[in-house]
């Protein structure tokens, strides 16, 4: 693993790191923000998944995330959202390819030799992080922003016991019933739509829930609402019965001034959860 910048920053260090994966197939960069505590010992940790177009720079730079996770003394991980690098499938439209893996496991060409996120995310990250930071493997939760959401929300529920806490800022939140979802759930993983199931957060949520606490932010204002489709998953929340929250917040849209906003309430929220 190589360290590609170390920055001092609120008391902690925000640091960006280099590190050959063999699920991916090739070189993946992450951002990792420690606190101060992780001097003295391991600390529990939020996972930040991205969405379309972004690396792992766009929440480590643009959420405000580290001087609140530095008050409540939590790791952060930036992963990126895709491979890349030569050799790597590529796709004209943003919504497919670089930048957008989906946190799937691929199994169609020309996809399948690297895109295989939910591998990458699920099993690889988390053994290069906790084996060589002060991490603590049994106190972790984990958010999302859009396709980052969906993310965060389908590896928590895919996962029991994993994760003390699952929040999402406006997630792709139906992908089967939506164009970001069929698009790309087709490209990666083929026709047979039954193995899309387990990669949609609202048919999920009515299946198994989530067994722990749920916060979920969306932007009222959304210009992407149609494609989101938060109806679903709060309706499937409600029929569930899950613990948890739902907000729609007027005014706001999809960008990161929306998710800077809300960003101290849910770390704080994951705070309240890993600390017990």
């Amino acid at each position: 693993m190589e360290a590609l910048s170390e920055n001092k920053c609120f008391g902690g260090t925000q640091g960006v790191y280099k590190h050959a994966s063999d699920a991916c197939g090739g070189d993946m960069t992450f951002g990792l923000f420690l606190p101060a505590e992780a001097e003295h010992g391991p600390v529990p940790v939020l996972w930040y998944l991205s969405g379309l177009t972004c690396t792992h720079e766009n929440a480590m730079t643009k959420a405000g995330a580290q001087a609140w996770a530095a008050e409540q003394g939590i790791a952060l991980v930036f992963p990126d959202t895709s491979p890349r690098g030569e050799g790597v499938a590529d796709h004209d439209d943003y919504d497919l390819g670089q930048g957008a893996g989906f946190y799937v496991n691929a199994t169609q060409k020309p996809w399948a030799p690297h895109f295989r996120m939910w591998d990458y995310i699920a099993d690889e990250l988390p053994r290069v992080v906790i084996n060589n930071f002060a991490v603590d493997e049994e106190r972790q939760a984990i958010t999302g922003h859009s396709m980052g959401g969906h993310g965060a929300l389908t590896l928590a529920m895919n996962l029991p016991g994993r994760f003390a806490s699952v929040s999402a800022f406006s997630p792709i939140a139906n992908p089967t019933q939506s164009d970001w979802g069929r698009k790309q759930l087709g490209a990666y993983l083929g026709d047979d739509t039954a193995a899309w199931a387990r990669h949609d957060s609202s048919l999920l949520m009515a299946e198994t829930g989530f067994n722990g606490p749920v916060l979920i932010d969306q932007g009222a204002s959304d210009q992407f609402l149609e494609l989101l489709r938060p109806e679903a998953l709060a309706n499937a929340m409600a029929a569930r019965r899950q613990e948890g929250t739902f907000r729609m917040q007027k005014g706001y849209d999809h960008s990161y001034f929306f998710v800077s906003s809300f960003i101290e309430d849910h770390i704080a929220f994951h705070a309240e959860a890993l600390y017990g």
